[in-house]
């Protein structure tokens, strides 16, 4: 039986890069069977927050990442984890170091002088016992480290394949798994929880390569079994850099109020790392538990591309029925409801003046089939991705076809106008609709902004070409 775990430390809210693990770990358990766990590192008690705890949690259910088991809080495992020191203490694995800070130091600059990394030189390793007992009994301070043994660590991950550590390269050699506080390292903690929650596979960033020998070495000293390890790339922005707010939003939140759907989102961010093959790109929830394989898992680093996630958002959107559709967009109007008589007048007026006198009515009935809110309004821009068009007319009056403009999405959307008595609403009209008044009220604030006489009604049912890549005050007469 598989049991995976997702781990946040509660120091910010839930970020992209975490829902993609916790997405991937929730994958793997729905395809191959067995408990996805949530445990919250909440150690760092000093930029921990329940602010942050909360994000996490409402992220994970925002995204439908539903966890098997009660939430394991690490900070209330202390007493465990210091038991598992004292063993490692007891079986002569690991030893007390009274080394102050300034010494430290010292060893330090002398490598440093000698052109050499740091190990630390175990020198309190080579304390006699009575003088340890005694140090102790007078409560000097001290750290607990853990012994290194002589050797290799090597493990084989699902993702890189096999990976071996000289132990003598490890970190700084005989590493703290104890501080003088008499809490545990992360190193320590996360290895005495997880044998305590029988995780079979660590599935996390390749940032914690580094980590996973010292953790190996923990397991073998406790005597436990060694979990599976798969470490997934990280993610960059478009720069290459690594993902960080200077990217733009990073937090899982940001998103869901800027009107991405959430299986857009999950979609999205099983590609980062990920691919189903066959050149396959859009999926629902289903398809990917179906398609998902460790096969397909990248070691390269994934781009995180803003514009892809608007592009698949746009996809989802297409494949949701107006039943669905209207109370995501209701509830997000709903967050207007200031401005709310303004927006509706202003997509009544911008579908007048671009379509004629003969959609008003149509107009208001749309209106009111959301909840008598205004859905063909610039407001559901935060909640509809906008598709850029260039509409043209033919001689068919009744049909107006919409084609990509150059920076638009690839796939043409053709609509039916809605000339008719009460005009039904689908997602494909709807974003249409949104995105043709928002471009010509756009353009014609500008123009009236600057006095422009150049604008010209046409009449109800004439034809209206709208050039996109014109100038703003171009409209044909």
């Amino acid at each position: 039986m598989h049991r995976l775990r997702f781990a946040p430390s509660p120091t910010g809210f839930l970020h992209v890069g975490g829902a993609r693990t916790a997405l991937f770990n929730w994958l793997f358990v729905k395809k191959y069977g067995g408990q996805f766990l949530l445990r919250v590192e909440d150690t760092d008690k000093a930029r921990g927050t329940v602010e942050s705890t909360r994000a996490i949690f409402e992220g994970l259910e925002w995204l439908g990442l539903k966890w098997d088991e009660d939430v394991v809080f690490q900070g209330a495992n202390l007493e465990r984890h210091r038991a598992d020191v004292a063993r490692l203490l007891d079986e002569g694995k690991a030893y007390r170091c009274f080394c102050t800070t300034a010494e430290l130091d010292e060893q330090r600059k002398a490598a440093e002088r000698n052109h050499e990394a740091f190990h630390y030189d175990r020198r309190c390793d080579r304390l006699p016992a009575d003088e340890v007992a005694r140090r102790v009994a007078a409560n000097t301070p001290f750290v607990v480290r853990f012994r290194m043994p002589d050797g290799e660590t090597a493990w084989d991950d699902l993702v890189h394949g096999t990976i071996t550590f000289a132990n003598k390269d490890i970190g700084e050699g005989d590493f703290i798994i104890l501080r003088s506080d008499a809490t545990p390292i992360y190193n320590l903690a996360v290895v005495s929880d997880d044998i305590a929650m029988a995780i079979t596979l660590v599935m996390r960033g390749d940032d914690h390569i580094s980590n996973t020998p010292k953790q190996i070495l923990l397991y073998q000293a406790l005597g436990a079994a060694i979990p599976r390890f798969a470490h997934l790339p990280m993610i960059h922005g478009m720069d290459g850099k690594k993902l960080s707010k200077r990217h733009g939003a990073t937090a899982v939140g940001d998103y869901q109020h800027m009107g991405i759907l959430p299986q857009a989102m999950l979609n999205f961010l099983a590609l980062l790392g990920w691919s189903p093959g066959n050149d396959i790109e859009v999926m629902t929830v289903p398809q990917m538990i179906e398609l998902f394989s460790t096969d397909g898992l990248s070691k390269n680093a994934a781009i995180f591309d803003m514009k892809k996630l608007e592009w698949m958002n746009g996809q989802h959107l297409g494949m949701m029925t107006t039943e669905a559709l209207a109370p995501l967009v209701s509830r997000g109007l709903g967050r207007h409801e200031k401005r709310r008589w303004w927006l509706i007048g202003f997509g009544i007026f911008g579908a007048a003046m671009f379509y004629g006198d003969g959609m008003i009515t149509p107009a208001i009935t749309v209106l009111g089939a959301v909840e008598g809110i205004g859905v063909i309004a610039p407001a559901l821009h935060p909640f509809i991705v906008p598709i850029a068009v260039t509409p043209s007319s033919n001689s068919d009056s009744r049909r107006v076809r919409w084609r990509p403009s150059r920076n638009a999405t690839r796939a043409a959307v053709s609509i039916d106008t809605l000339k008719m008595p009460r005009p039904r609403l689908s997602v494909r009209r709807v974003m249409a609709m949104n995105s043709a008044c928002a471009s010509w009220t756009r353009s014609f604030w500008r123009c009236w902004s600057r006095g422009s006489s150049s604008i010209t009604r046409r009449p109800s049912g004439s034809a209206l070409t709208w050039n996109a890549s014109a100038q703003p005050c171009s409209t044909p007469r």
